[in-house]
């Protein structure tokens, strides 16, 4: 079994910077590919960055430019460093990864941490 375990959210004001983590723990498993979503309230969760299968990097349109996704694979860890912070960024941020397990490839989520941006 694997667990995701988040942690870096908060209450920041627009303009500053946060810094989230997500680290993967258990045994015997590697990782195909990992990004961080998003959800606010009264709207679906949506992609904010992810490393895909293939090696590459997606970004969503609207934090494009502010927002950097970046990993230790070494510590199954991945990073979202978050610049240029806007009211609309608050939302509940989840880490995702695609891991396999014997030979059976499935999503895994983390818990959520809350991010609040103030104007």
């Amino acid at each position: 079994q694997v667990q995701l375990v988040e942690s870096g959210g908060g209450l920041v004001q627009a303009g500053g910077s946060l810094r989230l983590s997500c680290a993967a723990s258990g045994s015997r498993f590697s990782i195909n590919a990992m990004g961080w979503y998003r959800q606010a309230p009264g709207k679906q969760r949506e992609l904010v960055a992810a490393f895909t299968s293939v090696g590459s990097i997606d970004y969503s349109d609207s934090v494009q430019g502010r927002f950097t996704i970046s990993r230790d694979n070494g510590n199954n860890t991945v990073y979202l460093q978050m610049n240029s912070l806007k009211p609309e960024d608050t939302a509940v941020y989840y880490c995702n990864m695609r891991i396999t397990i014997a030979h059976i490839q499935r999503n895994y989520w983390g818990q959520g941490t809350q991010v609040t941006v103030s104007s």
